[in-house]
């Protein structure tokens, strides 16, 4: 045996299941051609200054100790019920964790036992499935169908086994900005309902929605906050992603095992940043529209530069900051090969949509062709600012032919 083998052994077979991305190879190429970021889901403008001042004020203070601010649970109780009439107990059905990310895997390591089945949606963040598969589930995808991204209830239904345990739905959804609409709501609730199983969300992408669409939690439909665990967080909402603030909000008991998986993993979540929280949370609404219009002014002017250059782009997204666009009609290339391309030859990165989607897109063996699409989508992140997608345009704007479009060699 080489050394390098024995060294793999040391390794549990969870921590050999989760591997570096093939995403993260472009990433150093495109730090190598100094590549202008549409990639990366966080943004590269500030963030907004009275949440700044309230997290220096918190360390001048000396907030710097282990912490738990039940005002947090206080607003987030009060915030869900004006948008969703959902009524928590902030004292009891509430869990603030380090970011949406441990809200979600605490709510995994509490309610998946090894061999249960957890039904997720196609394409699909790409974070889901590792808390899966840590906590010992088995993830099963159902495919969205393009180019709108909708939901078969046949498909959907048929997913279910004896084992299945859990739904995971994100909505607003990355990375195709889809907001799931009522009916299918209706559907993912009524099957919960019926095969008495759990689901779990996650909502970060909450206040942002375009085109007078509004985001409904799963939560708010008859006999589900009973089964919904909801995750989310400050990250998105106000453009610190940095600052690992997000919670969980689930039945007392669920919420009391999130709770006690947060104390054991990470104790608690960064005391300053609770602090600014609560700023962050009692924003007035204004703050909320400004953010919505903001992101729907730069999510048009992306839609029109990639129509305008050959992208195929179905329908214009209804929430969160990505568009999903499909390459061109006549483009032999795939979506890695042309993300590589566009590094090297326009300095502008974005990510290969393949890694948002999975082999086993079915519970059948369906032929291989009807998910040929799989490598044809680019993600672009537009939460960014206007420099930077005037300097992204400018780049593509080089590269076009005579007839308009982008052509890479």
């Amino acid at each position: 045996m080489s050394h390098m083998e024995a060294k793999q052994d040391v390794l549990s077979s969870v921590a050999k299941s989760i591997t570096a991305s093939p995403i993260q190879e472009l990433s150093h190429l495109a730090q190598r051609c100094n590549a202008i970021n549409l990639a990366e889901g966080f943004p590269d403008f500030p963030a907004p200054s009275h949440i700044k001042d309230a997290a220096i004020s918190a360390i001048n203070s000396d907030f710097n100790q282990y912490r738990h601010v039940q005002g947090i649970c206080d607003r987030v109780a009060i915030i869900m019920n004006q948008m969703h009439g959902l009524d928590i107990n902030p004292l009891t059905d509430i869990a603030i964790c380090c970011g949406q990310t441990e809200a979600f895997a605490a709510a995994a390591f509490a309610i998946i036992d090894k061999g249960d089945e957890v039904v997720l949606f196609d394409p699909c963040y790409e974070t889901y499935e590792g808390c899966i598969k840590m906590a010992g589930g088995v993830p099963v995808y159902v495919p969205l169908d393009p180019p709108h991204w909708t939901l078969d209830p046949n498909t959907f239904i048929k997913s279910f086994s004896g084992r299945t345990k859990a739904v995971v739905l994100n909505s607003p959804h990355n990375p195709t900005g889809k907001v799931f609409t009522k009916e299918e709501l209706e559907i993912i609730a009524g099957e919960c309902r019926t095969r008495n199983c759990l689901a779990i969300t996650d909502e970060v992408y909450e206040h942002i929605t375009f085109d007078s669409e509004k985001h409904i939690s799963l939560a708010s439909f008859p006999g589900m906050q009973e089964r919904t665990i909801i995750t989310s967080s400050l990250s998105k909402t106000f453009s610190v992603t940095g600052w690992r603030i997000g919670w969980a909000i689930a039945p007392a008991f669920i919420a009391s095992a999130i709770r006690n998986i947060h104390v054991k993993v990470t104790d608690s979540a960064p005391a300053p940043f609770q602090e600014a929280a609560l700023t962050a949370l009692r924003s007035p609404l204004e703050y909320f529209e400004s953010l919505r219009s903001d992101y729907e002014s730069r999510r048009d002017y992306v839609v029109n530069l990639l129509a305008r250059i050959g992208f195929k782009i179905h329908f214009k997204p209804h929430g969160a900051f990505f568009l999903f666009a499909e390459l061109p009609e006549n483009c032999p290339l795939s979506d890695v090969e042309y993300v590589r391309k566009l590094i090297q030859q326009a300095g502008v990165v974005a990510v290969p949509g393949c890694g948002f989607f999975h082999a086993d897109s079915t519970v059948e063996k369906l032929a291989q062709e009807r998910y040929s699409y799989q490598d044809r989508y680019i993600r672009f992140a537009f939460c960014k600012n206007d420099q930077t997608l005037a300097s992204a345009a400018k780049r593509l704007g080089e590269l076009l032919d005579t007839a308009g479009c982008l052509k890479l060699k």
